[in-house]
């Protein structure tokens, strides 16, 4: 069992940086890709960034890039989101995902809400 803990979310306003931290625990070869993902409300949840632990790629949505980075402590299971240039439209609810592949998440974190007013 893979538990997802994140944290550091909270209002800022536009133009400011949050750090957003997802600590797992239990990680197995089961959870080798760790994404953040959003949801604003009445939208779908939305692809942020993404990794593997088993590699140095990274991975970014467009709507992000240049804005977000998403990393990694190995030592401490943790991956971070940094978010700087914030804009009003990157409100959401952001969650951390952890599974086998980049393209199938088993594993959700509770979320952590991110405000950027205008």
């Amino acid at each position: 069992q893979v538990q997802l803990v994140e944290s550091g979310g909270g209002l800022v306003q536009a133009g400011g940086s949050l750090r957003l931290s997802c600590a797992a625990s239990g990680r197995t070869f089961r959870s080798d890709a760790m994404a953040w993902f959003r949801q604003a409300p009445g939208k779908e949840r939305e692809f942020v960034a993404a990794l593997k632990w088993s590699s140095i790629n990274t991975y970014h949505a467009d709507s992000v890039k240049g804005r977000f980075t998403i990393s990694r402590d190995n030592a401490k299971n943790t991956v971070y989101l940094q978010m700087n240039s914030l804009k009003p439209e990157d409100t959401a609810v952001y969650y951390c995902a952890t599974g086998q592949s980049l393209d199938d998440y088993e594993y959700w974190g509770q979320g952590t809400q991110v405000t950027v007013s205008s």
